[in-house]
Formats: structure tokens, sequence, C-alpha cells
């Protein structure tokens, strides 16, 4: 398994569409989303406090449908208008803490780099690494993920800080084994909340130790 270090300077969590119908209360919605909800908003608190950019993004479309695409074709909800902007089931969920430092992304299709100026706004920071969470595990949070590891970005994938909806015979908890397991060989280092926390704890401490004196000082 790799092993990325998390520079908080050149870290940003990229929270992926903690919106409405993905969080609860709808056909599409994760069964355990409230939950991870909260566990994203602990996670954001420490970013915050040790210098990370908290970035949230939003899958919404144009309500005249001017670019929904094949999407209209694949998705009976999408197409009903479910993530339209504007409307209550595509807005972000109010529980979500969203502080005036954040940035707010809205993107038209499942990966939170295409059709975008994600890549600017992490570039532009000198930023390299990212810090997945959000929903779905296997939709737009796998996506973003693969799209940041072909970019070059290091990817932190979060277990139990992403969360899906089950798809026909699969349930929700085979399809969160499957994504981790996949994303954790090629393309992500899988962590839990927890874990990462703890990564970003021990980043502040030693960005925050004196200096070592070097052999011979003192003498």
């Amino acid at each position: 398994m790799v092993e990325f270090a998390i520079v908080p300077q050149k870290t940003a969590l990229v929270n992926v569409d903690t919106q409405n119908c993905f969080v609860a209360d709808s056909p599409i919605s994760a069964p355990d989303g409230l939950v991870v909800l909260a566990r994203i908003n602990q996670l954001a608190k420490a970013c915050r406090q040790a210098g990370i950019l908290v970035i949230h993004t939003a899958f919404v479309l144009r309500p005249d449908g001017s670019n929904i695409g094949v999407l209209a074709e694949t998705s009976a909800p999408v197409k009903a208008g479910i993530l339209n902007r504007g409307s209550e089931s595509a807005a972000l969920h109010k529980s979500l803490v969203v502080d005036a430092g954040d940035i707010v992304l809205e993107k038209p299709r499942f990966g939170a780099f295409h059709g975008t100026d994600l890549e600017l706004v992490l570039r532009g920071r000198g930023i390299d690494t990212i810090i997945v969470s959000g929903i779905a595990t296997n939709v737009c949070c796998e996506t973003t993920a693969r799209e940041a590891m072909v970019r070059d970005f290091h990817v932190f994938f979060l277990s139990d800080g992403t969360a899906t909806a089950g798809m026909g015979v699969v349930s929700a908890a085979e399809l969160q084994r499957a994504t981790v397991t996949t994303l954790g060989f090629l393309f992500a280092q899988v962590l839990t909340v927890d874990d990462v926390l703890e990564k970003i704890e021990q980043s502040v401490r030693m960005s925050q130790a004196p200096d070592r004196p070097g052999l011979g000082e003192g003498l």
C-alpha cells in the first residue's frame, strides 16, 4: 500500500456532492449519508484549523436541459430534474458546515475535474494532494479520485468518509468495499477519517516543534 504524507499547505479536502438528494430522504440517497456527513464536518473543521483548503462540490445542471447530454438517457432521476440548479434536491444539505473560507464548486458531470476549474484552483495554490470525501463512493467520489491520480495528484480516499446506495442486487456495503479495494490497489491511499485526523495532527505537531540542534551545537 502506498503511504502519502500530508503537508497542510499542499493539501485540500475535496468533499464531493453532499447534496440533499444524496445525503438523505431521496430514492438515490445513501442509507448512512447523515452519519458520514457528520464525520465530514469533523474532518473539515480539523482541516481548516490546520490550514488545509476545504472544497465542496455540487453536481448541478442547467434547468433548461442544455447541458444534460447523455445523462437524460442514462438516469431517470436526472432527466426528471433532481440535479437542476436551484432545486431543493440539488442544494447542499443543511447539516453541511460551509465556512466563509471554503470553496463551493459546481460541476456538470460525475468527476470534480471535468468541466470545472478545480485543477486551476489547486495548481494555483501549490496543492499536490487531495483528500476525497462525500457521496457517492463508487460514482462521483471514485471518478474524482481517478481524475486526480491521472493528473498526478496524491489522493487520500476515505473509507468511512464516503457513502453510497445499493444498486440493483448489489448492496451499498458491497459497492463500498469493491470501490475502496480498487482505489487502494492503484489510485489512492485508503484511510479512515480518524487515520487522516491523526496524520493532520502529526503534521501540525511536527511543524510546531522547535528545530533540533545540530551535532556539535553547545559544545
